[in-house]
């Protein structure tokens, strides 16, 4: 029965977005990449053989899965790499990633198109990053007898698989070979449900993810000049309740240059975020007229240079805590970086440890924004200390890929 269910979900949720596609940017993503997709799969994997099948839920994942990815295919080259998303944000911004002999949708959840999926790319591994659980693929790798990994799981006694009417969802981890958990509480939730043998903490890979990214960062010419000798916020994956907030901190430190990298950069958006603050300039502005001179405020309106960003600052403030929950404040911290955030974090790990060891900061609103940040501006021994927490707390979590790579080793899950 709640496998009907499930079925009927999936179907209902296929036809809520085809409605909304006319309207809603992502959803016609979303219905246009499906569009022929097994079929373009299917023509694109031809004369795959040995393939490792990784899927991402969005962008996110896919930067927690790329350490991973990325020493599988130095390992192992002669496999194919078959890269999934479910979501856009993270396929069309990674679509031609070049480590990946092939990136495509995730089709829709049904036991036909799991059965075309996998007839297609012939994988001999399938790793999961995080979550995304899809019930006819999960089950199809099992009946198959593929082995199948999660990586930098992450468990909470609030989920399905931990309540009175979670049956159908516990089924789907068993189809799991190995779950590789991020902390010891969600090794402990799983064994009450009675996993246990195929559990492992091995951290979480975005620690290795931003690690990489530290170690080969390269300066960027025209932040330094913007930042010049003045402290510096970087306020990164900004939503406008976060923006918000900062436009009112910022008007009391005229002496603090601001980069605001937002989460979403489309028109409409950016310019809202010109009207919030009238006196910017983008980064697109600076680039092509260098006349305009030097501002106090600089939008970042293109992706992926948020990470080197951070180098770049005095302090951080990473947005979404006012909203379904903070991103990566790890890209901040991994460059010592005291780091500033809302009140939804509670669901973060990392965000936890470094609350509690002194490296960042929960605020509820602009005041007491303004009340901590002046805390370590105004104290560079305070601002050291913290900077040095954030740090170090990122720099001896690293290790879990090489826990991972060290099980596909082990049980030979690559070599015949």
């Amino acid at each position: 029965m709640q496998l009907f269910f499930y079925n009927l979900s999936i179907f209902l949720y296929k036809a809520a977005i085809l409605l909304a596609s006319p309207w809603n940017q992502k959803a016609r993503l979303w219905v246009n990449g499906r569009k022929k997709n097994l079929a373009t799969i299917r023509q694109q994997a031809i004369g795959f053989n040995n393939t490792v099948w990784i899927h991402c839920s969005s962008l996110g994942e896919f930067e927690q899965g790329r350490p991973l990815l990325e020493n599988v295919k130095k390992q192992f080259p002669d496999h194919k790499i078959v890269l999934s998303f479910y979501s856009p944000s993270g396929y069309e911004i990674r679509k031609d990633y070049p480590q990946a002999n092939l990136v495509c949708y995730l089709p829709l959840d049904t036991k036909k198109n799991a059965r075309h999926f996998l007839d297609s790319i012939r994988p001999s591994l399938v790793i999961f990053v995080k979550y995304d659980f899809w019930y006819h693929f999960l089950y199809a790798c099992k009946n198959r007898q593929i082995p199948l990994l999660l990586v930098s799981a992450r468990f909470r006694k609030q989920q399905p698989f931990f309540q009175w009417y979670g049956g159908f969802h516990r089924r789907m981890l068993t189809c799991f070979t190995a779950l590789f958990v991020q902390d010891s509480p969600s090794r402990d939730y799983l064994s009450a449900i009675g996993l246990t043998e195929n559990v492992f903490v091995s951290g979480d890979t975005r620690f290795d993810r931003v690690g990489t990214i530290a170690e080969k960062f390269e300066p960027v010419a025209i932040i330094e000049a913007f930042c010049g000798r003045n402290p510096v916020l970087v306020a990164g994956s900004t939503w406008p309740k976060d923006e918000r907030l900062i436009r009112r901190f910022i008007d009391h430190f005229p002496d603090v240059k601001l980069i605001i990298a937002p989460h979403e950069i489309d028109p409409a958006h950016l310019n809202d975020l010109k009207k919030l603050f009238p006196a910017s300039h983008t980064l697109s502005d600076i680039r092509d007229h260098p006349e305009k001179g030097v501002a106090q405020i600089l939008i970042i309106d293109n992706i992926g240079l948020l990470s080197k960003l951070y180098h770049y600052a005095t302090f951080a403030f990473v947005g979404g805590g006012f909203d379904s929950g903070i991103h990566n404040i790890l890209e901040a911290a991994v460059f010592d970086k005291p780091v500033f955030f809302g009140p939804r974090f509670h669901k973060f790990r990392e965000a936890n440890d470094l609350l509690a060891a002194g490296g960042a900061f929960s605020v509820e609103d602009a005041a007491s924004f303004k009340i901590a940040a002046e805390k370590i501006l105004n104290n560079p021994d305070l601002l050291q200390k913290t900077s040095k927490i954030a740090g170090d707390y990122v720099r001896q979590q690293r290790g879990a890929t090489e826990k991972i790579l060290s099980f596909i080793q082990e049980k030979r899950l690559l070599t015949s």
